[in-house]
Parts: C-alpha cells; structure tokens; sequence
C-alpha cells in the first residue's frame, strides 16, 4: 500500500503528464494552423505517449492499492512566434518532467518505498530519451535558421514519426 505523502505525489505526477498531453496537443493544433503537418504529427503523438505516461502512474497507483485524485488541469499556451520558440519550450518542458521525475525517485528513497523506485526507474530513463528527442530537433531548427527549404525537410522527417508499438513492458 502507498504511504500518503508517496500516493499525493504520484497523484500530482499523473496531473503533470495529463498537463504534458495537454502542451504537446497544443502545439499540434498550432502547427497544424501553419500547415507544418510534420511538425503537427510528432506533436500529436508526443501528446499520446504523454497520455501513456499519465495512464502508467493511474495503474500503479490502483495496483499499489492507493486511491487516484484527479484535479484539474491547467491550461496550456495556444500559439508560439516559431518553430524555434515550440522546441525551446518542448525541450524545457521535458526538462521539468525530468525534475518532477527526480524528485519522486527521491521521495520514494526516502520513504523506503522500493517498489515505487522501481516502478520510477523506467521513467528516468524514458526522460533521457525524451530530453535527446526534443534537443535533437531544435538542434536542426537552430541550424535552419530563416531557411524555408530546410524547415520544410525537417518537416517532412517529424511527418515519418510513428506511435510506438505497445509491448508487455509499455503496457
């Protein structure tokens, strides 16, 4: 069974990963209304592995017999001034989850609680590769610059992006 202070804050990590889908389904829609479809499409399934994200923390939550509180979420930003300011936020997004997720490590150590630990070190190696992703790409926005045709080709490379496949472990 989760203590009360480890249950409180998974409960305000699956409110912080609803707000992640929330962000990333955001700036979909946004680069959706540019007509950068590509850019649209990897948002678009960033905000579904968000919602996965948030789904894992409700399931163990239940499966450590703790009781799931939802609140409400918070609004996110609706436009950005570029491509370049969409990334920016994306990576600096990510690196607050990373924080969020460090922080639950920590209480789950000082707690005790050894199965929450566990449960946790996917997480911290998922937010390594979400940070990667997300720096990656800016890395190319940053290099294209004013350049049109090469932010039409990254465009096209983030359209290539595909949900990943659910497995026994992503389940």
């Amino acid at each position: 069974m989760l203590n009360p202070n480890m249950q409180k804050a998974l409960n305000k990590q699956v409110n912080a990963e609803l707000y992640s889908s929330y962000l990333y389904l955001s700036m979909s829609a946004h680069f959706q209304s540019q007509g950068l479809e590509g850019m649209a499409n990897w948002m678009r399934i960033q905000a579904g592995e968000e919602l996965s994200h948030a789904m894992k923390f409700f399931d163990f939550i239940h499966d450590r017999d703790g009781q799931v509180k939802l609140t409400q979420i918070e609004s996110p930003k609706i436009a950005w001034v570029s491509q370049l300011e969409a990334f920016e936020d994306t990576l600096s997004h990510e690196k607050k989850v990373t924080g969020l997720i460090n922080s639950l490590v920590n209480l789950s150590v000082s707690e005790k609680d050894h199965a929450t630990n566990t449960f946790l070190q996917w997480f911290v190696t998922e937010q390594v590769e979400e940070e990667a992703a997300a720096k990656a790409i800016l890395d190319k926005i940053r290099l294209a610059g004013d350049n049109t045709v090469a932010i039409y080709l990254i465009d096209q490379e983030l359209a290539k992006r595909t949900p990943p496949v659910p497995t026994a472990t992503s389940e």
